[in-house]
């Protein structure tokens, strides 16, 4: 039988595996938005479903974070983390003040809101980052990760949005947010074979829940998102690098993990759906904050690497790179 080099060239494109499903879904609801009616049943139920794979996903994902870890990597870890997400909270209460929970409906930014800058300033892409840490880092600098990976879902999004005196989450919806990650984490570090087995999803349950948000774009407002997405990603960069970057030095790095973390995670274009289903204020913002955190998902992945190797090369003029 013919193979094709599917997954090989999906991996080639920066946040492939969120963004070409994620791309998919959006053809479908653009050009076939009846499909999910037509066909019914599990493939109906499989362009609607996005929280549900999301739970699955985040249970997951917590069955990786260990709770032990040495000083270092609490450390390393906590510092970057704490900065992360105190730049976003920090932007949270700006842009709060100013756009509330609506979306800027007029103008070359039309579209942004708070609830996108929160969501693709708060969360790291865990893949990257310790992906450049491998080749430019050390060992205990890819272990940080295990801490901000704390990071992921959509907990400290709302916790975000409350602190900036926006429409605050009732504490059940707080609490759910963080449920499945918590329970994930419980399972990973009672028994390291669950850690594995759980583990082992996490990459292949991405393709299906970007499918399903995806599923819920109409690419018109895609178009319209297209430069302000690569301005957001930019932002990402540009605001939280330095600050990271400073966060990296006074931790004993010589700020390439800080910069190295100065991205937006795939899983966080999943954040704004699950925040407006929590708390209907934030509807109106939700699909275009989707779009937009997409895209800087994209825009790091890529400008990301090539800050970070700049960097070491320049703190490091006569050092290679590890395989």
């Amino acid at each position: 039988m013919i193979q094709l080099p599917i997954k090989r060239t999906i991996d080639r494109i920066p946040g492939g595996m969120m963004i070409v499903p994620l791309f998919i879904g959006a053809l479908f609801k653009t050009f076939l938005p009846g499909t999910p009616q037509f066909f019914g049943s599990f493939t109906g139920a499989l362009f609607n479903a996005p929280l549900t794979i999301l739970a699955v996903f985040y249970v997951c994902m917590g069955a990786t974070i260990e709770f032990n870890a040495t000083p270092y990597i609490v450390k390393k870890g906590g510092a970057l983390f704490a900065a992360k997400v105190g730049t976003a909270v920090v932007m949270g209460i700006i842009l709060g003040r100013i756009w509330h929970e609506a979306p800027v409906d007029h103008g070359m930014l039309f579209g942004l809101s708070t609830l996108a800058v929160v969501a693709a300033f708060n969360d790291t892409n865990g893949g990257l980052y310790m992906a450049l840490m491998g080749q430019f880092g050390s060992p205990r600098d890819v272990a940080a990760y295990s801490i901000m990976s704390v990071e992921s879902g959509p907990f400290l999004t709302m916790v975000t949005l409350g602190v900036a005196g926006l429409s605050a989450f009732p504490w059940q919806a707080l609490v759910g947010a963080i449920l499945p990650l918590a329970v994930g984490m419980i399972l990973g570090n009672l028994d390291r074979e669950m850690r594995e087995f759980l583990g082992r999803a996490v990459p292949v349950l991405i393709p299906f829940f970007a499918f399903a948000l995806g599923a819920g774009i109409d690419l018109a407002t895609v178009w319209r998102a297209g430069l302000l997405g690569l301005g957001l990603g930019l932002a990402v960069v540009l605001i939280t690098g330095p600050v990271l970057w400073i966060v990296d030095r006074l931790t004993g790095g010589n700020g390439t993990a800080g910069l190295a973390a100065a991205s937006t995670a795939g899983n966080a274009a999943a954040v704004p759906a699950i925040v407006a289903a929590a708390n209907p204020a934030y509807k109106p913002a939700a699909t275009h904050a989707t779009v937009l955190v997409a895209t800087s998902v994209v825009v790091t992945a890529i400008v990301v690497p090539i800050v970070t190797a700049w960097w070491y090369r320049r703190v490091n003029p006569a050092k290679p790179a590890t395989s």
